[in-house]
């Protein structure tokens, strides 16, 4: 680009340079700005440089200065601060519905919002951990796509299946469309699950979004049917928590050790009777089911179920059955 058309750009010029090079530790000098454009082949003048950043701080850019020796000029507030910043870069990388490449591209993403020197902490914070992520490259982008199905009510397409012990996928239905009205997306354990009505069962279903592939929006407006049948906070609750089946009235005790862990799974509305001995009591609503089972068992001596007789024999069953599963002869 000649020179002289990127004259007329240096007020952007200037904003990009303030926005890439500057933040609160890394202030630049007036004469380091103007070396900065000269980078852009564009030439300025000292005082060009005052009236062009009073013009961006009237179109609203937060430029402060620090004045000790010399006078130095930086971007201060943002619209991400460097914590938020962090915050987000965390959320994406522990993601389990994004894949690496795609975590890595939206940290990317994420790093433009700040200053070059800020961004480097955003690209460290990367590789803090090393968590797992799904292999399905396209569960995005199908997302997105059901979000838009469910602003427009309308139905989707797609096909569903698990995977072999050699990860190839094997499709359900031998690879035949399912047809559903997406509902609402849940996220649940690291997973997004599509909450669709079908027509076939009369009833909401649930998938595992990373699971759905060649996910389509169709022209067919979704399928009508009486929300007031259906408690949808409720059908989450059976089916992604501990109450996937019948629910029964029971009482539990735990040591005070655990209090902390029973609230996060029961909610801070549950009822909490305190007994001798460093122990405590609750009466929530559960179902005999292996989840349920399983997350009790998992506290050994610390936790027992109280009442009633038929889910402590529920539980005396699933003992029995892993102390014959791992008998020692």
């Amino acid at each position: 680009m000649p020179s002289s058309q990127n004259q007329k750009l240096k007020l952007l010029y200037l904003m990009k340079i303030l926005m890439e090079k500057t933040d609160v530790q890394n202030p630049l000098t007036i004469s380091e700005i103007v070396t900065a454009l000269a980078g852009y082949d564009i030439k300025a003048e000292r005082k060009s440089i005052y009236s062009d950043m009073e013009l961006l701080r009237s179109f609203g850019i937060d430029i402060e200065t620090r004045r000790n020796k010399t006078t130095r000029y930086y971007i201060d507030a943002r619209q991400f601060e460097l914590p938020e910043l962090k915050l987000l870069v965390d959320a994406v990388q522990s993601s389990r519905f994004i894949t690496q490449k795609k975590s890595e591209g939206l940290i990317k993403k994420l790093a433009s919002l700040t200053s070059g020197e800020q961004a480097k902490q955003l690209r460290r914070q990367v590789f803090v951990t090393d968590r797992a992520k799904t292999i399905n490259e396209t569960v995005y982008y199908s997302i997105d796509q059901i979000y838009y199905a469910i602003n427009e009510n309308r139905r989707i397409s797609f096909k569903y299946f698990d995977y072999d012990v050699n990860k190839n996928r094997i499709y359900r239905k031998q690879g035949d469309l399912y047809q559903n009205t997406p509902v609402m997306l849940c996220w649940n354990d690291d997973k997004y699950y599509l909450i669709a009505y079908s027509v076939k069962h009369d009833g909401l279903t649930h998938y595992r979004v990373d699971r759905m592939s060649d996910v389509n929006v169709l022209d067919e407006a979704g399928d009508m049917f009486d929300r007031s049948r259906f408690n949808i906070a409720e059908h989450i609750k059976q089916v992604f928590g501990m109450y996937s089946g019948e629910l029964i009235r029971a009482r539990l005790a735990f040591d005070n050790s655990l209090v902390n862990v029973v609230i996060d799974h029961f909610g801070k509305d549950v009822s909490i009777v305190s007994s001798d001995g460093g122990w405590f009591e609750i009466n929530v609503d559960v179902s005999i089911s292996p989840v349920f089972l399983a997350w009790m068992f998992q506290f050994g001596d610390r936790a027992e179920i109280k009442a009633p007789d038929s889910l402590i024999a529920a539980m005396c069953e699933l003992v029995e059955k892993s102390r014959q599963k791992y008998s020692v002869t």
